[in-house]
């Protein structure tokens, strides 16, 4: 029982601090309207330091550790990529580039195609 209720103050304290991190960003945007005679570039500088705090309570919190986690196992998953080499990025750039082109051609004679067919269905063709 005892566990039970350290995961719900868990649970509720995540909760406030996420409560929180929204207010704070939505304070920072309220700020940014509220505060309209002021220099823009001080109202965007209010508007980041209110994401910077935000971001910092929101990462205090359990989905905050769980995401930083995750952005680091993808950092390592990244490391295990076999990246290709310049020779063959180069060799499936040119063969995209040809695709593209041949697909630019043919749509291009379908279109043709199909307006001719349809000027001569409507009797507008000369």
């Amino acid at each position: 029982m005892n566990a039970k209720t350290e995961t719900t103050g868990a649970s509720a304290l995540d909760t406030a601090k996420l409560v929180l991190a929204i207010a704070v960003l939505l304070g920072g945007i309220v700020g940014y309207y509220w505060f309209v005679d002021s220099a823009a570039w001080l109202r965007w500088l209010g508007v980041l330091f209110a994401m910077g705090i935000a971001a910092v309570v929101f990462m205090t919190s359990a989905q905050g550790h769980t995401l930083w986690r995750f952005t680091q196992t993808a950092r390592l998953e990244l490391r295990k990529v076999v990246w290709p080499t310049r020779q063959e990025t180069f060799q499936t750039t040119l063969v995209v580039i040809f695709f593209v082109i041949v697909m630019g051609v043919f749509f291009w004679l379908l279109d043709m195609f199909l307006l001719w067919a349809t000027r001569m269905l409507t009797g507008q063709g000369g």
